[in-house]
């Protein structure tokens, strides 16, 4: 056994310069909404190249913000669809569920992604949207996606939980969609305890998101502070609590110094894992499309069975190695069954992801595949 667990998941923080970073905001006085959140926003839209981007407090309120802020300003109905996916974390989905409208999801394939071909199956009258989830940092066919939600004036939405510096062509991967929510939680690439931003278009949505993400208040308190503060303020919707905190921010400004060289080191860690596993045939090694550009938040496998993985994950377990499963199909739980997706709840009783953090040592991947493969040719 490994001399240490190695965990599926565990967060690197530049600890020293993030507590410098918070000190900053409790010496201030100010932790909440603005300073922080501010900068962090100006940084993170320089890095991704996006004018209009609003720090949140998570990825799901922001998909749902997102939703929201399109039906007001595109005339949506309530249940209108959204296609989307089975193969992402319940938040995606259930974020359409909390706009009131329909979630039809398209089929993936090996990817895990879904694909045009199968988007184009399930665009009826009703749809308004796509969200295309980047599944571990994977760009898979979101171009072509892209040309056909232009093609039937169609939005597109990408959840880029986990994709904060993954690219295609050198552009990110918000550049081929219309509006991008990232996850900045405790695990993923750009670690915080838990916040989250999104893109928008125009000034105008720019505008609206703000007010929706701070309760329907037409001034945030930071900028009704500045200049002595001015306490009146109208409320003109009813909106959410969903803005993000400098704390958050704060963590988030030193952790996106860092988020390059993170990612080109999980890019690293997956070379070494593929070399590893790619003359066993038993162990189909998940390729991304943008493979020298992902961000690689995580390196899956798809196995022979159901029970050839639930048996690994639990050899795995025995031996100090953490493992996980990204993710039971959608479909499988009661809000999603009218969805039909073969492939998607045929895959996701074979796939397995494994340890990816920058904690690993080259040493801790090989001993992780080795006992794979031990395993692989036992079973």
């Amino acid at each position: 056994m490994s001399k240490n667990p190695i965990q599926l998941f565990t967060p690197h923080f530049e600890i020293e310069e993030c507590l410098a970073e918070i000190r900053v905001c409790l010496e201030k006085g100010w932790t909440g909404i603005g300073f922080k959140t501010n900068e962090f926003e100006k940084q993170f839209s320089d890095f991704i190249g996006q004018k209009y981007c609003h720090f949140l407090n998570s990825n799901t309120n922001g998909m749902h913000l997102i939703l929201e802020v399109l039906k007001k300003t595109k005339g949506w109905n309530d249940g209108d669809e959204v296609i989307s996916t089975a193969i992402t974390f319940v938040s995606t989905n259930h974020s359409i569920l909390h706009a009131d409208l329909t979630p039809v999801f398209a089929d993936v394939d090996s990817s895990l992604c879904i694909t045009q071909a199968e988007v184009l199956k399930k665009i009826t009258p009703r749809t308004k949207a796509v969200i295309f989830v980047a599944m571990g940092g994977n760009s898979g066919c979101i171009e072509e996606i892209a040309a056909l939600c232009k093609e039937r004036g169609l939005v597109l939405i990408l959840d880029a939980a986990h994709s904060a510096g993954s690219k295609l062509h050198g552009r990110d991967l918000s550049q081929f969609a219309d509006y991008s929510a990232y996850s900045f939680q405790a695990v993923k690439n750009l670690p915080t305890a838990d916040a989250g931003l999104i893109t928008v278009k125009t000034q105008e949505e720019d505008e609206l998101v703000r007010q929706l993400s701070w309760c329907g208040i037409n001034k945030d308190t930071y900028s009704r502070s500045k200049d002595g503060y001015k306490w009146l303020y109208s409320v003109d919707d009813v909106g959410y609590k969903y803005n993000g905190n400098s704390i958050m921010a704060a963590i988030a400004i030193v952790q996106l110094r860092y988020l390059e060289q993170g990612n080109l080191r999980r890019r690293a860690l997956a070379t070494r894992y593929q070399a590893k596993f790619s003359a066993i045939s038993e162990l189909q090694y998940i390729l991304h499309a943008n493979e020298t550009e992902s961000s690689r938040h995580l390196i899956q496998l798809i196995l022979p069975s159901v029970q050839f993985r639930n048996s690994l994950i639990e050899y795995l377990d025995k031996n100090g190695i953490g493992s996980g499963v990204h993710y039971r199909s959608n479909s499988r739980y009661p809000m999603y069954a009218s969805n039909t997706t073969p492939f998607s709840n045929e895959i996701d009783e074979k796939i397995i992801s494994l340890p990816c953090h920058l904690k690993l040592s080259d040493e801790d991947v090989d001993y992780v595949a080795e006992k794979i493969i031990s395993f692989s040719q036992l079973n």
